[in-house]
């Protein structure tokens, strides 16, 4: 797609009762960055919530537990050998990787001091989606952030099977950052980090639970999109999408607060 920023968005590909879908396509992750800040801060404002569906080109990113990186396997000389990035950002958690293959999900919605309960219906939007593409045994896992499958035994070691990494920050009542959904996903690109700091923990993705599972299926994209996106609107059907009235007041700009060019 052509060069995306905050000024020349592409126009929704769905409009639900309560939010925008917006298709960013393959972006790399600084410019969808930029756009997710720029959504942040009208919705903030009281526009229209928006959720981003988008690929990256190949980077870490460091939540806010990632004590500088301590999970990151391998030299960061090696990840720019690669043309890896290693990105600090706001969001909660600790590293995690961003690729091809992977679908990145940002979801732009008020919250509140809602954080636990969004952080659920996150999970549940991706765990209904998963369904759908056939994958039934996904659930969250009490405890940590993100969705899994079954366990799988590696060499007389059960191992936890990710396939959806979720983070998120929240500023001015309204979220940032969200969902890693690994479609088909190099997953040998995890082998990089501990990924989210969890010893014990496998990546997986659809298109490999479809290969293991001998489902004779190859898992599609747009696919992931549409499961996604149907699920968003009903998970949050019955969502309270209202700010409250203290942070719309506060964003409205006032008279007297204006600084003088005095």
């Amino acid at each position: 797609m052509p060069d995306v920023t905050p000024t020349s968005l592409p126009d929704p590909v769905q409009r639900t009762e309560h939010f925008d879908v917006l298709d960013l396509g393959t972006l790399p992750y600084r410019d969808a960055w930029d756009i997710q800040h720029h959504l942040h801060a009208e919705v903030a404002a009281g526009a229209r919530p928006t959720l981003l569906l988008v690929e990256h080109p190949a980077v870490l990113t460091l939540g806010r537990k990632a004590r500088e990186g301590e999970n990151i396997v391998v030299t960061r000389d090696y990840l720019a050998g690669q043309g890896i990035e290693v990105l600090e950002v706001e969001r909660g958690g600790d590293v995690t990787y961003h690729g091809p293959g992977q679908l990145v999900v940002y979801a732009i919605f008020p919250v509140g001091r809602r954080v636990r309960d969004f952080l659920r219906l996150l999970e549940d939007a991706t765990v209904q989606a998963l369904h759908s593409l056939g994958l039934e045994d996904a659930r969250p896992n009490p405890g940590y952030a993100g969705v899994y499958l079954s366990p799988r035994d590696l060499n007389g070691l059960e191992r936890q099977q990710k396939i959806a990494s979720i983070g998120v920050a929240v500023k001015q009542h309204t979220a940032l950052h969200g969902i890693g959904l690994n479609i088909a996903t190099q997953l040998h690109h995890f082998d990089l980090i501990v990924p989210c700091g969890l010893q014990d923990t496998q990546m997986t993705s659809v298109q490999r639970e479809y290969d293991l599972r001998g489902l004779g299926q190859s898992a599609s994209m747009d696919a992931a999109k549409a499961a996604l996106t149907t699920a968003f609107a009903s998970v949050f059907r019955d969502y309270d999408f209202s700010l409250p009235a203290s942070a719309l007041h506060a964003a409205i700009p006032h008279p007297q607060s204006k600084e003088s060019d005095a």
